[in-house]
């Protein structure tokens, strides 16, 4: 398979204190162990420079030691900001879905590259950016890395809410250098200011597409009609139920954010993932 050239790094840093994979040109600011248990998980927040004056940064988390079969790109909803801190012992958990599902999509099959917006969209990335060409040099400059540190692991891209306009973009950029696409809670309608994915053409994605979608989500932009129409061409996992909203219909602690159903949205995703029997229905 062609790879692109590695993305240019600012640094490079010896992880000798890891138990992990011998690391590849890029800066890592700072690497967290944490035990839990039997478990040794490993946050490290890596930074490259993927055009020229511009840094993209990604939270990598595995589980030490390990070289996991998968390694999930994440894109959260709204703006895109997950605000990565200069020490990885300073990064707050925030409420959006993939940062609260993180230690449970997170173990020796699974690690996670949660994707923050790049330096020069620290104000949001808008859909015109997470739709264009800048977007998708930054993310194929990161799966360089994860290539390259990486070679055996397949790569996935996941986006929420939002995010699912980066992940179905990326997915037909990338082509096959993707292993699978996960969609959910994906922006079906759009606005004046926000496209969504309206008119995109999901055939487009070469590698295979899971949608993923609550069927009580009340976000006027994700209307659950518009996936189960999908669903007759694609998989589709329909969440069902949950705790009662703590946010609006749009936010994340809502069925638009599988709001106590985390568990069990996670579980099904890994499974399709790595290519075991999985739920169309979660409830």
């Amino acid at each position: 398979m062609k790879r692109l050239s590695l993305a240019t790094a600012l640094a490079s840093s010896a992880l000798a204190a890891c138990a992990a994979p011998p690391p590849v040109p890029g800066s890592v600011s700072a690497v967290r162990h944490r035990s839990t248990g039997s478990d040794d998980l490993v946050d490290e927040i890596v930074t490259l420079e993927t055009r020229p004056g511009v840094r993209q940064s990604f939270l990598l988390a595995t589980e030490g030691g390990v070289r996991p079969e998968v390694v999930v790109l994440m894109f959260p909803g709204g703006p895109g900001v997950v605000g990565l801190p200069a020490d990885v012992n300073h990064m707050a958990r925030g409420p959006v879905f993939v940062l609260r599902a993180l230690d449970r999509f997170r173990d020796r099959e699974v690690g996670l590259a949660i994707v923050d917006a790049p330096s020069d969209q620290r104000d949001g990335m808008e859909d015109g950016f997470r739709s264009g060409r800048q977007h998708a040099q930054d993310i194929a400059g990161v799966v360089d890395y994860l290539e390259r540190r990486f070679p055996s692991s397949r790569l996935f891209l996941l986006g929420t809410s939002r995010g699912t306009v980066s992940a179905a973009h990326l997915g037909r950029a990338l082509g096959t250098r993707i292993d699978g696409v996960v969609l959910a809670s994906t922006v079906f309608s759009g606005t004046r200011r926000y496209m969504g994915l309206r008119d995109f053409d999901f055939r487009s994605i070469a590698a295979p597409l899971l949608f993923v979608h609550h069927a009580q989500d009340k976000c006027f932009l994700c209307p659950y009609a518009a996936a189960r129409e999908l669903g007759e061409k694609y998989p589709l996992i329909t969440v069902q139920g949950g705790r009662v909203a703590e946010s609006d219909e749009c936010g994340p602690l809502s069925a638009h954010g599988y709001y106590g159903r985390e568990a069990e949205t996670v579980a099904a995703i890994k499974d399709w993932m790595l290519g075991r029997p999985y739920p169309s229905v979660v409830n």
